[in-house]
């Protein structure tokens, strides 16, 4: 059920010293795709990072509180083509959470790493320093990465009785 599974994810940083499994990889990157966005127009594209030392490197894209992913086997850069559509923030988001979501249903941790309005060191953009890393043509805005691989930390799964039921409302304010 995905209220369990929406129960069950936490931000995993601390990762086991294990690949992803090839099949494991293509279910996450297929359900990706199959991610709704506005209009159908799909604006966002992914970029699977498996390669240590560009890992090593990508985990740098930012000043502060992207370094755990030098020891994450896996690394999905999420991007757009803001041309496609206006709300290309929106769409990568539900795609990133979508990715999550599947890493989860396959027993996998992930940690969503903030790119857009973030900085490398000084004043340059991460998503600047990662589309020099990448390749990433100039068009294509980098929204962030998610970090994937099997967990070596435990979470508690989140408690009904935390839930902020105050932030509900029903029919008004």
């Amino acid at each position: 059920m995905l209220y369990d599974l929406l129960k069950t994810r936490r931000s995993i940083r601390k990762f086991q010293n294990k690949e992803v499994e090839k099949d494991k990889l293509d279910t996450i990157l297929k359900s990706a795709l199959l991610s709704p966005s506005s209009r159908s127009r799909r604006p966002w594209e992914f970029i699977a990072v498996t390669d240590k030392e560009l890992l090593k490197k990508l985990s740098q894209c930012r000043e502060h509180s992207s370094d755990f992913l030098a020891g994450a086997p896996l690394g999905i850069v999420v991007i757009a083509n803001p041309e496609a559509c206006d709300v290309w923030i929106e769409d990568t988001s539900i795609a990133s959470i979508i990715i999550q979501l599947s890493a989860e249903s396959l027993n996998l941790g992930s940690c969503w790493i903030q790119v857009r309005e973030r900085f490398h060191a000084g004043n340059e953009k991460a998503e600047n320093y990662i589309k020099g890393l990448l390749g990433i043509p100039e068009k294509y805005t980098v929204e962030c990465i998610v970090a994937i691989g099997y967990p070596d930390e435990e979470k508690k799964p989140y408690d009904e009785a935390g839930l902020l039921y105050d932030k509900i409302h029903f029919n008004k304010f």
